[in-house]
């Protein structure tokens, strides 16, 4: 007599990878580590290039370009290594064997990503402030950096996602995720890089955080989309 086994749903099967990423890395906390300590030496190269600048320079108006050019140059270091893992131990050709929508690999894998670089976020802009913004006095609205900081951090965790999935068995992969990587996301670059210079330097809220804002969730939406559609077909070439 055969025995019927019950297929896990998408949302166990989410969760079950998701919680494998999670728990592995916050056990070695190798890519933590390894990206909070980058973050730190680049704002340490940051601190030594500015230190000649003259008094009429405004690190104000350079904030919001420091800043993320900060966490793109981060998050290309954990995406780089966020499927070493399943390269070393064969993990992702074990997923793959799994019948199970690939759609759900991308998902937990860009959730996973997702988590990491808002937790190296929380960890890196105290200390760019401490470093650049304790000298002068940022606009009252400096708050509201943390929605561009949240939605371009989205989409940097769902490009880089499939990209370092497109990537992973190339030769010289860290310098091929970034040929990829850099020009796609410009457009998400520019407008957080937009929104966020506006709300610390004091701007147009109404007009430009609005707009650049607006351009950065919009971009996440079609290229999330187009990521989670492609992945399929990227994971199984």
């Amino acid at each position: 007599m055969a025995v019927s086994v019950k297929k896990p749903s998408t949302f166990a099967q989410f969760k079950t990878l998701l919680i494998k990423d999670l728990q592995r890395e916050f056990r070695t906390k190798d890519m933590l580590s390894s990206m909070a300590i980058y973050a730190l030496l680049v704002l340490v190269v940051y601190g030594a290039a500015l230190s000649q600048t003259g008094r009429q320079f405004d690190i104000l108006q350079m904030s919001g370009g420091l800043l993320w050019a900060l966490i793109v140059f981060t998050s290309l270091l954990g995406l780089n290594r966020s499927f070493s893992y399943e390269k070393e131990d064969g993990c992702l050709e074990g997923i793959l064997l799994v019948p199970l929508d690939r759609s759900v690999v991308f998902l937990s894998k860009a959730c996973s990503n997702l988590i990491f670089l808002l937790a190296v976020e929380v960890l890196i802009l105290p200390l760019f402030f401490f470093f650049f913004l304790t000298t002068t006095t940022p606009a009252p609205t400096w708050p509201m950096m943390l929605l561009p900081l949240f939605v371009g951090t989205i989409g940097i965790a769902g490009i880089g996602t499939l990209l370092s999935t497109i990537t992973v068995n190339t030769r010289g992969k860290d310098v091929m995720l970034a040929v990829l990587f850099i020009p796609l996301i410009f457009p998400l670059l520019f407008a957080c890089v937009s929104a966020t210079t506006v709300v610390v330097a004091g701007g147009d809220i109404e007009g430009i955080f609005r707009n650049s804002v607006l351009m950065a969730a919009g971009y996440d939406l079609v290229m999330v989309l187009l990521s989670w559609v492609l992945y399929d077909f990227v994971v199984s070439a």
